[in-house]
């Protein structure tokens, strides 16, 4: 037979005593008088069978049986607060529109909708493909997951993850048609993301800026690069977020053990008066914890040798792995919309 609990209004009279320092305080705090607080304490500790202040000082003290008691009370007070806060919340349902750059919308934000509306099945989800900073002022809407610097005037933004990127390829291409060097991308086509800096960059990094290029396609975002080196078609460059999946599944492999960061990260941002409504907090709360909730960190599925003054790669058989580890200094550039 489990044991009978005190009773309620002497210990929100104790709890109370000890957070605010004083029986006054708590009598205040309560609504009831001075004299009501010291005689639910006396009950308390007749109910109990013992002390749990210790008379006579200037200073409120409670005994060892008292500081005991504390943390239990304190405790179940405070998750009682808190489940109440929750059951008078506004009902999350209704519609939420969401423009998010292309690469992270297709590759890392679809695969993951199902956990958000599974939660929360009474909101219903528009997406739109876009890194246009139109949206941020547009009425229509909501949330915005952007690239960029964050610098969006009269926004409500916060930083959700900065990225490194790097070559990727498909294991299928690889085995065909190895890459034994850097030197060996000179015979692959080079897939782009944006204007070409990006590549410049890594290529900079890896002692290579000078290689002799082949075959390069120009993208209008770093969605259609991947895709394209998914499919087999050549080399792209992939990031620490959107390509995390890919490469985890072993569709991508990442043939050389050098990053670069990006310049840029990725923001949520949304208008200041759309920040506090329901739906758009539990969206922005549950696109920071799926992101604490991402991969591992990556090991490189291949490792960097030294000859001579030139880094070359000669990879390890393509490993499932996400993004490697060494990293270089990148130049300013704004990409991977």
């Amino acid at each position: 037979m489990a044991s009978r609990l005190p009773p309620l209004n002497p210990l929100r009279a104790f709890e109370a005593t000890v957070r605010r320092g004083s029986v006054s305080a708590a009598a205040r705090e309560l609504s009831v008088t001075h004299g009501a607080i010291s005689h639910q304490i006396r009950a308390l500790e007749e109910a109990l069978g013992m002390a749990l202040f210790e008379r006579g000082g200037k200073r409120l003290k409670l005994t060892p049986q008292g500081a005991l008691l504390l943390p239990a009370v304190t405790n179940a007070f405070g998750e009682i607060a808190a489940a109440t806060a929750l059951m008078r919340q506004p009902e999350t349902r209704g519609e939420i529109t969401i423009a998010c750059v292309p690469a992270l919308l297709s590759l890392w934000l679809l695969p993951r909708l199902d956990t958000f509306t599974d939660q929360f099945p009474g909101v219903r989800v528009s997406l739109i493909a876009s890194n246009d900073a139109d949206h941020l002022r547009s009425l229509d809407t909501d949330v915005c997951v952007f690239y960029g610097d964050g610098n969006w005037p009269d926004c409500w933004t916060r930083l959700w993850s900065n990225i490194q990127l790097f070559p990727v390829a498909s294991p299928t291409l690889l085995n065909s048609r190895p890459l034994r060097s850097v030197r060996d991308l000179a015979d692959h086509t080079l897939f782009h993301g944006d204007d070409g800096r990006e590549w410049n960059t890594w290529l900079a990094a890896a002692d290579a800026i000078d290689m002799v290029r082949g075959s390069q396609h120009f993208m209008s975002d770093a969605r259609l690069s991947t895709e394209a080196a998914l499919h087999g078609h050549g080399i792209a460059l992939g990031d620490t977020i959107t390509a995390g999946n890919l490469i985890a599944r072993g569709e991508l492999v990442v043939p050389f053990d050098l990053t670069v960061p990006a310049n840029h990260a990725f923001y949520v941002a949304c208008r200041q008066s759309a920040r506090q409504t329901p739906i758009v907090k539990v969206f922005i709360d549950w696109l920071f914890a799926s992101l604490e909730e991402a991969l591992p960190e990556p090991q490189a599925s291949a490792r960097m040798l030294l000859r001579g003054r030139a880094r070359t790669a000669e990879p390890h058989r393509p490993l499932p792995a996400p993004a490697p580890r060494r990293t270089a200094s990148s130049p300013q550039r704004k990409t991977r919309a």
